[in-house]
């Protein structure tokens, strides 16, 4: 789609693989979840499989911060 709306697909999520197979999930510069063990494999396997935009929605669900759509549209 033209327009590059990268301010819609940057949901302000990070995440770091850390050496022992832990996930941390920042958002804003601040860590939201960490997840260990199976759930951890699942979600790294998701997350490297995945596009920069899925992967913000991926975090955003894993996190609770998922934009359902139905939120403030008015801007004015």
């Amino acid at each position: 789609m033209p327009g590059n709306s990268a301010d819609d697909k940057d949901l302000g999520f990070i995440f770091e693989i850390r050496k022992n197979g832990d996930i941390d999930i920042r958002r804003h510069g601040h860590s939201v979840t960490l997840l260990r063990g199976k759930k951890a494999l699942q979600v790294a396997s998701q997350l490297e499989d995945s596009e920069f935009d899925q992967q913000q929605q991926i975090m955003a669900r894993l996190t609770g911060n998922y934009k359902r759509g139905n939120e403030k549209q008015n801007h004015h």
